[in-house]
């Protein structure tokens, strides 16, 4: 059996697609379906169970959790709202949920493979690399999932199983409709343009001309490559970027929607107040480490993700058919 927690979520539901693309139906998804509109992430998917993540959170922290033969888990399940200032619910839900599911896969030698963030670099003026030095948690979110990876980092001496934590920069794809605020800025600018014919973005900041922030854009399908990559390759483990190594300006990525839709306009409007000091305006992985562990499938060039994922938004709202 293989479990994928926030598997009706975004990048979670991608890797029960890539599972099914392989044939593989074992599954069981845990999730909230509070959001009803998750359920569409789920259509079209084949699964053996779903199970409720407030029934399966429980039964990790009494370990009195059995659905038999475990070969792998892929933790995604997860509080992704950076604008949520409930620091005792991210806790709770990020951390220690998360703290008792990988010690039910340690005791159980199951390979845990689990969504970690690049917002636990911050700022960025450290740099982006997968060490101490470069961390600093700007809001709770980024600062429940940075606790993990050092929760992580104490374990990982102890662990005889495999242990992997992805730092996912900038993603974007299909099945991110339910994320609404917290949707990839395709999605977001897609829409824009087509309800008012030009895209807004945010005037300079932080030293940054407008709509010159630099973000490192991946495409969910080469998230999910990255996952299985060292899902394959049991012997590594250990906290990774998981981003292109690539930079690009938004004005560079919202330039590929105008492109593919043939129409629109650029905006530029005042940065939020509410955003100041809170705010990544630059990201870049550094991949050196991912590489170092044999990763050679490449990434989407940009404007190739961009035109296929502006054809999903056209033809299925974005959903897989």
């Amino acid at each position: 059996m293989k479990i994928v927690t926030g598997g009706a979520g975004f990048i979670g539901s991608n890797i029960v697609k890539q599972l099914n693309n392989r044939g593989i139906d074992d599954i069981l998804i845990v999730d909230d379906l509070t959001d009803g509109r998750k359920c569409r992430n789920l259509q079209g998917l084949s699964f053996y169970d779903y199970m409720d993540y407030e029934d399966f959170a429980q039964e990790m922290a009494d370990d009195t959790f059995d659905c038999g033969y475990i070969d792998v888990v892929f933790h995604e399940g997860a509080c992704s709202d950076t604008m949520n200032y409930d620091g005792r619910y991210m806790m709770k839900n990020n951390y220690e949920g998360s703290k008792n599911l990988l010690r039910y896969c340690m005791q159980r030698k199951i390979p845990f493979l689990y969504a970690s963030s690049a917002s636990t670099y911050g700022s960025g003026k450290h740099g982006f690399r997968e060490t101490p030095e470069c961390e600093q948690a700007l809001n709770p979110y980024a600062y429940s999932k940075l606790q993990f990876d050092r929760f992580v980092r104490r374990m990982l001496p102890l662990s005889k199983g495999q242990i992997v934590g992805f730092r996912y920069f900038n993603v974007f794809g299909p099945q991110e409709n339910h994320k609404d605020r917290m949707a990839s800025l395709i999605y977001q600018k897609y829409h824009e343009l087509q309800k008012t014919g030009k895209i807004t973005l945010f005037e300079g900041t932080g030293g940054f001309g407008n709509g010159e922030q630099v973000r490192d854009f991946i495409y969910v399908n080469d998230v999910v490559n990255v996952i299985f990559y060292f899902w394959e390759h049991p012997e590594l483990s250990g906290i990774y970027n998981c981003g292109t190594g690539t930079g690009h300006t938004f004005n560079d990525f919202v330039h590929g929607i105008i492109e593919y839709c043939g129409k629109g306009t650029i905006e530029y409007v005042p940065f939020p107040e509410i955003l100041k000091g809170k705010y990544q305006s630059y990201t870049q992985a550094d991949t050196t480490k991912l590489m170092a562990a044999g990763y050679d499938r490449g990434f989407t060039l940009l404007h190739e993700a961009v035109k296929e994922y502006c054809s999903i938004l056209e033809k299925s709202d974005g959903y897989y058919e």
